[in-house]
């Protein structure tokens, strides 16, 4: 019979898969304004291990009210740093030894799930309007993209940092020998 873990058993399982994830992994948000985006982004970069989020642009921080009701107190476990130009952020990930990809299309970008993200990554998400500003694309490594297939051009920004989050961790995975097994 299938039952919803109890709360030890999902900090079990979480222990479990922490132990066997060793790259680094974080995020640069550049002139993402909406403090809902922010808040779930935090969120999310807390539940898949993130490091650091480097805020760039115009960027709200996460200590704006309305990102931290999305936050649910997420933004303590994950180091960030305010908003600073996005070269300058680009540069901060890289001296601190990521490789920096920006989730946008553009040119020669990669899909997603060819994107070699199995090593210390930084991704890059950018503006809710504009995406990212062309003097971020000239400083990043490089560049990857969602594939879609429906009739809609994009996807939310929070929902775009989800999914490069979570094909990061599963490339990291997927040569696992043994994945934990829920209790």
């Amino acid at each position: 019979m299938r039952r919803q873990l109890r709360p030890t058993d999902v900090k079990r399982l979480n222990r479990a898969w922490r132990r066997q994830t060793g790259n680094r992994l974080s995020l640069i948000l550049e002139s993402v304004t909406g403090p809902f985006n922010v808040g779930s982004i935090f969120r999310t970069a807390a539940a898949f291990g993130a490091d650091q989020i480097w805020l760039a642009g115009n960027a709200t921080p996460p200590t704006n009210p309305k990102a931290g009701k999305t936050a649910l107190g997420t933004e303590r476990l994950v180091t960030w740093h305010e908003p600073m130009p996005a070269p300058d952020a680009v540069k901060a990930a890289r001296d601190d030894g990521y490789t920096v990809l920006a989730i946008e299309l553009t040119a020669g970008a990669a899909p997603l799930h060819r994107a070699d993200l199995d090593r210390d990554v930084c991704l890059v998400v950018g503006s809710e309007d504009h995406g990212c500003s062309p003097a971020l694309l000239d400083a990043v490594d490089g560049a990857c993209y969602i594939p879609q297939v429906g009739r809609v051009g994009s996807v939310n920004v929070a929902v775009a940092a989800a999914i490069a989050l979570a094909e990061a961790r599963r490339q990291e995975w997927q040569n696992l020998a043994e994945a934990p097994e829920s209790p």
